[in-house]
């Protein structure tokens, strides 16, 4: 099984993944660590780390694509979490893949930005790894990044989880649904 988890930065995704890596024995990938890997490697390579996450994302699906897809035809189970993968990327999967692959796509309502930024987002960006940098978006740009992910997957008809005002409590609710498929 392939779980692919996917929502804007500073949502816990490396968190989730981590948790079920301990959960189920199942490695992840970061796209963030594939992502500098290629630039480090070529500078040329079409994107640089501050590009839109549909620009990288584009440059990045067809790789991700074929580790998807080779790792379903050998049987293997992992996990690929990041920013990059778009909910319409998903709907490229014949019907043999698709089969067997978990998707989430999660995000934070406009209330859950406005009441919890400093206090729970910031707060927690850095739990699995340290990043070295100072979040510079502003409050706006944090919900409208939030709001545009949601609109994607609703246009997209991906299944979108909302965390609207309990973090763990509505995290779980990811988590029950990964368990329920994952255990067919």
């Amino acid at each position: 099984m392939i779980i692919i988890i996917s929502a804007a930065s500073c949502s816990g995704k490396t968190l989730m993944s981590q948790t079920l890596l301990e959960k189920y024995k199942i490695p992840y990938y970061s796209i963030d660590h594939i992502k500098m890997g290629i630039f480090r490697a070529d500078e040329n390579c079409g994107f640089t780390p501050c590009d839109s996450n549909e620009k990288i994302g584009l440059a990045l699906w067809p790789m991700l694509k074929g580790i998807i897809k080779t790792s379903i035809e050998n049987s293997q189970n992992l996990i690929i979490e990041g920013c990059y993968i778009l909910p319409e990327f998903l709907k490229e999967f014949e019907e043999e893949y698709a089969e067997k692959i978990i998707s989430i796509f999660f995000g934070f309502s406009k209330q859950y930005v406005q009441t919890k930024f400093e206090t729970g987002i910031l707060k927690h960006r850095c739990v699995v790894e340290k990043r070295g940098y100072d979040e510079e978006r502003p409050v706006h740009n944090f919900i409208e990044e939030h709001q545009y992910f949601k609109l994607k997957c609703q246009l997209y008809d991906q299944p979108y989880f909302e965390i609207n005002t309990d973090y763990e409590e509505e995290i779980q609710q990811i988590y029950d649904y990964i368990d329920s498929r994952y255990r067919k």
